[in-house]
């Protein structure tokens, strides 16, 4: 094992120096930030880190899953800032991201907001999934509005959670408003410059101007396309927010839907930035891999590694030349 670790860090040097970076669109962003931001530039088209999605009120049970099935620790440790809508798990997950980073783990959150006309607890079918009209999304991204009001209060609150994080110089791989193209969430299906590009720009401006948390990595995380009826999700173009806004794209994948055309249509809105399998269901074939080289890094849902992936299938991505996994990442941020 240091033999590989030995190696991969003298293959880490050679891939740096010649990788195409980008800078974090944050141009105050934290020595942390910058230094993770490069590191996945440096891995770019070589290799994918892997990742796993765990509840907030099962902080690790699926990361152990992975382990208890392959052996390795997944790379990547993610949660949510809301999931239990009953329960504010905001500081478990802050003091739990905090250890996860320590101990070498890239940490990745994400969070289903609450439809910002409602009062917590946020009910999933009526709220996360519900629907706002038109005149209440030009309330929304209109300023000093009432609903507007209502919405900076939520993310004021997730907010300083992330500044517990910054705090702790913990980088964080920010995913907010996740499948935006998809038409199953409040925030969905909104097209268009005063659409959910309008509200994710809003978000940036609040977390990075006002609240200067420069520890974000900001990640834009579409579904994968699909034409499947009340359940679609839509050409990605019609949802970036823009370059100047967005570190990593990203794609959802579910139901095995890694299609070619669609990743070359993420791939070339993403003009050489990274990408990256945002979450996934069942994990890439290694054929899938061989032609989608590009993927900075999968992250898998929760139970899907075990209801919608064989024993063979997990060990096997996990066992592919290019997967980094825990032992070989955490060496290397270590290192850094």
């Amino acid at each position: 094992m240091k033999k590989y670790i030995v190696l991969f860090l003298c293959l880490f040097a050679v891939l740096g120096a010649s990788a195409q970076n980008f800078d974090p669109v944050n141009k105050n962003a934290s020595p942390e930030a910058k230094k993770l931001l490069a590191y996945l530039y440096s891995i770019k088209g070589k290799y994918i880190i892997s990742g796993q999605h765990n509840f907030n009120t099962q902080l690790n049970t699926y990361s152990d899953s992975a382990y208890a099935k392959t052996g390795k620790y997944p790379a990547l440790w993610g949660s949510d800032f809301i999931w239990d809508w009953k329960t504010d798990r905001g500081q478990d997950i802050v003091n739990e991201a905090i250890k996860k980073w320590h101990d070498g783990y890239i940490v990745t959150l994400m969070w289903h907001e609450g439809r910002p006309t409602d009062d917590p607890p946020f009910d999933w079918k009526e709220s996360i999934q519900g629907k706002l009209t038109d005149a209440q999304w030009t309330e929304l991204i209109t300023p000093n509005t009432e609903l507007n009001k209502r919405w900076l209060a939520q993310i004021d609150v997730v907010a300083g959670y992330l500044k517990q994080l910054q705090d702790a110089h913990v980088p964080v791989l920010w995913r907010p408003y996740h499948e935006m193209n998809g038409v199953w969430f409040w925030w969905g299906n909104k097209k268009g410059s005063d659409g959910i590009a309008k509200l994710w720009k809003m978000m940036y401006d609040r977390y990075t101007n006002y609240f200067h948390l420069n520890n974000l990595i900001w990640i834009w995380g579409a579904n994968g396309l699909r034409d499947i009826p009340l359940d679609e999700a839509y050409t990605y173009k019609d949802y970036y927010p823009g370059a100047n806004y967005v570190d990593v794209l990203g794609a959802d994948i579910y139901h095995f839907d890694y299609e070619q055309k669609d990743y070359n249509e993420l791939r070339e809105l993403a003009h050489g930035k990274l990408m990256a399998l945002t979450e996934t269901g069942e994990l890439p074939k290694p054929e899938i891999l061989a032609y989608q080289p590009e993927w900075a890094w999968f992250m898998v849902w929760t139970n899907f590694l075990w209801s919608d992936n064989t024993l063979d299938r997990v060990k096997q991505i996990y066992s592919l030349p290019q997967t980094l996994n825990h032992d070989v990442v955490g060496a290397e941020l270590q290192r850094k």
